[in-house]
């Protein structure tokens, strides 16, 4: 066939509808919601920083400005992130402000990238805010990538598209010898056997701990290793960031393009900064910037006020930088050039392939983890690059966020992924063996998702902390009803917490401190579906100066890939009406019981959570397996 199948074509352009949608909502909520917020309100819910002060200014990349500033408060909770865009502004006067976007964040300090010539003098002399705005870049990068797929004619982008909705039938795999890595359990082998061998399309279902991120690398490598360059993409540059560090210790050329989410020194020398250190024209680059650095600085000591002559040199001085910028460009525009023809693999985000340097570069194989996260129109930008595409991820954990109620209804929340685990079964091989939890952690979630086909390893299946001191069991649901523990709505941001299951954790969280206070003691998480919990919990624990150092407090959805060996689960919901919200989405809750790697604390109201039939079964489990207990026993005054 020489075009896409016109059911295809249907879809996607339902598909450009619904990201419409999802444009508007989001647009609605920036410029009618978020912009008309008190500045102290906007700060609270982590849409702003303020006051903050530079830290350092400088010139990177493309010899653009940069700032790297410091909240002068604890940011708390926030919605910044790499690859946000951002207004830096005046606080004094709102027509100065500066657009750019966040490179990283790294605790209470930013670096802000700009695309202007040079920062404008109240960048430094100001008292200084910093907003999340609305960013239209990745909502048109969506609708470009569905166009390009919807008119495809005689090309290889038809038979993936017609493959993957399940209108072309994909080729037997090549013929060649059975690839088998003892490091490798069965599972993982024959995923990197199918990577290595089909030609269209392949589906690793990595469940939480077996491996995915593994698996992918050892096939990548043997791509690698017969003559590919590889494209690998992530919905978040946290995902695009981990690959790129497991690729980079398996000794492979991994160049890291765009945004990182924070600091490491053992990523930044895959990003394209840090590789172009060691180019060998680098010195000459360093030159040519710091040659236009000086033009600048010369040029910077004429402030607002000052005469026509003074005004004439320093726009000569800023002319003149300009020109050594628009020189140190070209160079670096060659050297990363340069740097990207010796890569094995190139890591990015989904919106992040669109980037200049890898303009007309296509891949053989592309690889997108973390699939099962990414919207569809996302996910299509780096496969209009492929001749062959891998994704790898698990639809049982959280999907892509959408905000349009009516867009997610319509099915913008269903990912390419999940299309093709039902289009293509044969293209899907499950990861089935998990390294991370105790069995009996692992057994209700292996029951409700994954069709009891998951096994825990040997080295984890009875994994406990090593204590007798109190209740070892691997789970604890702690009951708080009739204990009058009502959910209560925050009235600024409507989010739901409950004071009373926080008082029942911090409790039951002085036991464990009590006991490990004389040695190491294990990791824990405290994770709630509801923000508010979470802002609530960290203020109790810093109330009460826990002595456990270390404590990770989070939503679910910030905590997922991660791992730690004690996790408390706040559930909130405790209402007559046996209401649970968005507890309904049972994936979020998948993913919060299998983070703990030895000990599960799970603390919710069973009168409210009886009513849902999911809820119904994990309190029946919790029973059977004699992990139930009350919260009566903690209600003492600590």
């Amino acid at each position: 066939m020489n075009k896409v199948h016109e059911e295809v074509v249907n879809d996607l352009q339902k598909l450009l509808t619904l990201v419409e949608a999802e444009r508007r909502e989001e647009h609605v909520y920036y410029f009618e919601y978020l912009a008309r917020l008190p500045l102290q309100q906007k700060v609270q819910e982590g849409y702003s920083w303020y006051p903050v002060h530079i830290k350092e200014t400088g010139y990177g990349l493309g010899d653009y400005p940069y700032v790297k500033i410091e909240c002068k408060t604890d940011p708390g909770s926030h919605q910044f992130g790499a690859g946000k865009q951002v207004k830096i502004y005046n606080s004094a006067d709102e027509r100065e402000f500066l657009v750019g976007s966040v490179y990283y964040v790294d605790g209470n300090q930013m670096k802000i990238l700009f695309m202007v010539d040079e920062l404008p003098d109240w960048v430094e002399e100001s008292k200084l805010g910093v907003d999340v705005l609305f960013d239209d870049k990745t909502f048109k990068e969506m609708e470009k990538a569905l166009r390009v797929v919807m008119n495809a004619k005689n090309c290889r982008l038809v038979e993936l598209a017609n493959i993957c909705y399940g209108h072309a039938p994909m080729e037997s795999p090549e013929k060649m010898a059975y690839y088998q890595n003892e490091i490798l359990n069965e599972s993982q082998n024959e995923a990197v056997n199918a990577v290595i061998r089909s030609r269209d399309l392949v589906l690793v279902h990595g469940p939480p701990g077996t491996g995915k991120t593994t698996t992918l690398v050892f096939a990548i490598h043997e791509l690698v290793k017969a003559g590919e360059q590889i494209l690998v993409c992530a919905p978040s540059n946290a995902a695009a960031d981990h690959i790129s560090v497991e690729l980079g210790a398996k000794e492979m050329r991994v160049v890291r393009i765009g945004n990182i989410s924070k600091v490491s020194s053992e990523l930044l020398k895959y990003t394209v900064e840090g590789l172009l250190e060691n180019h060998s024209r680098q010195k000459e680059l360093s030159e040519c910037k710091w040659r236009a650095l000086e033009y600048r600085r010369m040029a910077a000591k004429y402030k607002r006020n000052f005469g026509a002559e003074e005004r004439r040199q320093r726009d000569l001085m800023y002319k003149e930088a300009r020109a050594l910028s628009s020189e140190a460009r070209l160079l670096e525009d060659y050297m990363i050039s340069d740097i990207l023809k010796m890569a094995d693999v190139v890591v990015t985000t989904l919106v992040g392939v669109e980037s200049r340097y890898l303009e007309g570069r296509n891949f053989n194989t592309v690889i997108i983890d973390e699939a099962a996260q990414a919207l569809e129109p996302a996910t299509w930008i780096p496969i209009i690059r492929a001749q062959k595409v891998i994704l790898a991820g698990d639809p049982f954990q959280l999907p892509p966020t959408v905000k349009s109620m009516e867009a997610n209804k319509q099915g913008l929340g269903i990912t390419l992924m999940e299309k093709c685990m039902n289009t293509q079964p044969g293209a899907a091989h499950l990861l089935n063996v998990q390294y991370r939890m105790n069995a009996d952690i692992m057994e209700f979630s292996n029951l409700k998702f994954y069709e009891g086909k998951l096994q825990a390893h040997e080295t984890v299946i009875s994994r406990k902390l090593r204590i007798d001191a109190i209740n070892n069991d691997a789970i604890e649901f702690i009951d708080t009803a009739g204990c009058g523990f009502e959910e209560t709505q925050d009235a600024e941001n409507l989010s739901l917490y409950n004071e009373g299951e926080i008082k029942v954790l911090l409790q039951h969280l002085e036991e464990w401190a009590h006991i490990f206070s004389a040695e190491k003691p294990p990791s824990i998480a405290v994770i709630s579906p509801y923000r508010q919990q979470v802002r609530k919990i960290e203020e109790k624990l810093k109330e009460k100066g826990m002595p456990m150092a270390g404590i990770k407090v989070n939503t679910v959805d910030a905590f997922q890939g991660q791992e730690r060996d004690i996790v408390y689960i706040s559930l909130v919901r405790s209402n007559n009406n046996g209401d649970i919200g968005f507890l309904k989405d049972y994936r979020r809750m998948n993913v919060a019981m299998t983070r703990a790697k030895k000990k599960l604390i799970v603390i919710g109201d069973s009168a409210t959570l009886s009513n849902d039939r999911f809820y119904s079964d994990f309190l029946e489990f919790v029973e059977k397996k004699g992990f139930y207990k009350t919260a009566w026993n903690y209600l003492y005054s600590g």
